[in-house]
């Protein structure tokens, strides 16, 4: 099973983020539109992704109260039909987050600029595991550094997480 280390914090604004990863030659990926529908499961997250028109379903466990944020997933393409409208008759939806990800690459770390509606901005780090857990860590530190993200400041909560919090306060 594939595993990362991630991070997530919230911001007013990408501007400076932009501005070193453009002087960091990232490379930049593009917007991906996401609507990820999360489903009742009795352990870890599920969620199908609809992605710029791909569908696939993922599934993760993270432990949300350690100090880092490792992630173990696993993930299935759907190749054609209505994911959405089949897994609704099987599962029950527990919350459905949509956003706009400008998704940039350096380092072996996945960098996110998400919008997500509802909720305002964020910035997002993944950085995968090759080399063993040190190396990710190495790599993952030096990225939130030199982007300037103070780890202290992260979120250790999912898009899920937050998404149900705010319906609740209303």
């Amino acid at each position: 099973m594939p595993s990362n280390l991630e991070l997530k914090v919230r911001t007013d604004s990408f501007n400076k983020v932009k501005k070193i990863l453009t002087l960091l030659e990232a490379k930049y990926e593009g917007l991906l539109n996401q609507k990820d529908v999360y489903y009742k499961n009795g352990s870890g997250l599920l969620k199908l992704r609809i992605e710029n028109g791909r569908q696939s379903m993922i599934y993760y466990e993270r432990n949300e109260s350690s100090k880092n944020r490792w992630s173990n997933y696993e993930f299935l393409v759907f190749q054609d039909g209505n994911a959405e409208s089949f897994l609704s008759k099987i599962f029950d939806v527990t919350a459905v987050v949509v956003k706009k990800r400008m998704l940039y690459l350096y380092d072996n770390t996945r960098i996110h600029l998400d919008e997500v509606k509802g909720l305002g901005k964020f910035i997002e780090l993944e950085t995968l595991v090759i080399n063993g857990k040190a190396d990710a860590k190495r790599r993952f530190d030096n990225t939130a550094k030199v982007l300037g993200i103070d780890v202290k400041e992260q979120i250790k909560k999912s898009y899920k997480d937050l998404i149900v919090k705010t319906k609740n306060q209303i």
